[in-house]
């Protein structure tokens, strides 16, 4: 069967999601884009023209646009603010709706978005997309294998300095509310755990060009008693760390590190004498599964899946409130100096 997709949301994020529908192969037979749809008309029909989607409905209404094509899928992209209008409008017609994230402005509207979905008997997932990565995929892979014995904690440092411009500088709680989340949720994803307080420490620092929360540090107690901490900063230039972070997870044999990107260094306790107990080195394993590493594509194509097979993609919304919570819960955290309970 091949869906039917609408596209919401044509700006520059659209082009990742236009690239992985183009260039996958299991995706091209899958889902064929029928509209596109954004409050800039111009901009839709340069989108269509950039990726010769020569037959697509373009439009301004989303309603209309999806009543005109019979779609079976939204893929929805717009800004955060406009989400919660374009799922419910994208739910109440029968499409399936795959979002950008983060899933919702708040929690209760992210519950709002998880009754809609279940009432109209549809999936409405989240592109989680950073967790289908390989060297997300084999931590996850190397922690369920107990080589480095019980898991007790997950360390990671995200330093950048991107001059996005637009709407992200003038943003409230920017990196917490627009990129940590997709650490927390790759946190969540590599060890199995479940969020349950956090403390947070936000600022804007000096020579900042965001207009708030430009760098923020958390502690996270997870559950069986793992420690997640976040240091972050979008202003910090000099020094950048990989997108994905710099990580150091402890267990009780032994410590992983990985750069982020391709370097990855994993040591185990080798003897039961000295000051420090001798170490030897361990191979990470590659991923189960070769196709969850592909970013969006990878994402996309599981949402594929689970509208076929009736089950939940692994980035469902009913999930990935979860790393929402972890989100929101961090700001307030920030925001009235305290411990927070997070709870989805």
């Amino acid at each position: 069967m091949t869906y039917k997709a609408v596209l919401c949301g044509c700006g520059a994020m659209a082009k990742g999601w236009l690239k992985a529908l183009a260039s996958s192969p299991g995706l091209k037979d899958k889902v064929k884009v029928v509209g596109l749809v954004d409050i800039n008309c111009e901009t839709a029909e340069a989108r269509a023209a950039e990726f010769s989607l020569t037959d697509a409905v373009i439009g301004t209404d989303l309603g209309e646009v999806l009543d005109a094509t019979g779609a079976d899928i939204l893929f929805d992209i717009v800004v955060p603010p406009a989400r919660r209008t374009v799922v419910a409008a994208g739910l109440s017609r029968g499409c399936h709706v795959l979002s950008e994230k983060p899933m919702a402005t708040s929690l209760d509207e992210a519950r709002q978005l998880r009754e809609l979905a279940d009432k109209a008997g549809r999936l409405h997932a989240i592109v989680q997309n950073r967790r289908y990565i390989a060297g997300v995929r084999r931590i996850r892979r190397l922690i369920e294998s107990g080589a480095l014995g019980q898991l007790t904690g997950l360390h990671c440092d995200f330093f950048l300095g991107p001059h996005f411009g637009g709407f992200r500088e003038e943003m409230d709680n920017v990196l917490l509310l627009d990129m940590a989340i997709h650490t927390f949720d790759a946190a969540r994803f590599m060890s199995a755990k479940e969020p349950l307080a956090v403390y947070c420490h936000e600022t804007n620092p000096p020579g900042s060009w965001y207009r708030h929360g430009a760098a923020a540090s958390a502690i996270f107690e997870l559950s069986d008693d793992v420690v997640f901490t976040y240091r972050g900063s979008w202003c910090a230039e000099g020094a950048a760390t990989s997108w994905e972070s710099a990580w150091r997870l402890t267990g009780t044999r032994g410590s992983l590190l990985w750069d982020g990107a391709d370097r990855f260094e994993a040591n185990v306790v080798a003897g039961e004498e000295g000051f420090f107990r001798p170490v030897e080195p361990i191979a990470v394993p590659e991923p189960e599964h070769a196709e969850d590493t592909h970013g969006h594509a990878s994402v996309i194509e599981s949402f594929i899946a689970a509208i076929e097979t009736g089950q939940r993609p692994e980035t469902d919304g009913s999930d990935n409130i979860k790393s929402l919570a972890m989100v929101f819960g961090a700001i307030e955290s920030a925001r009235d100096r305290k411990r927070v309970t997070i709870a989805a």
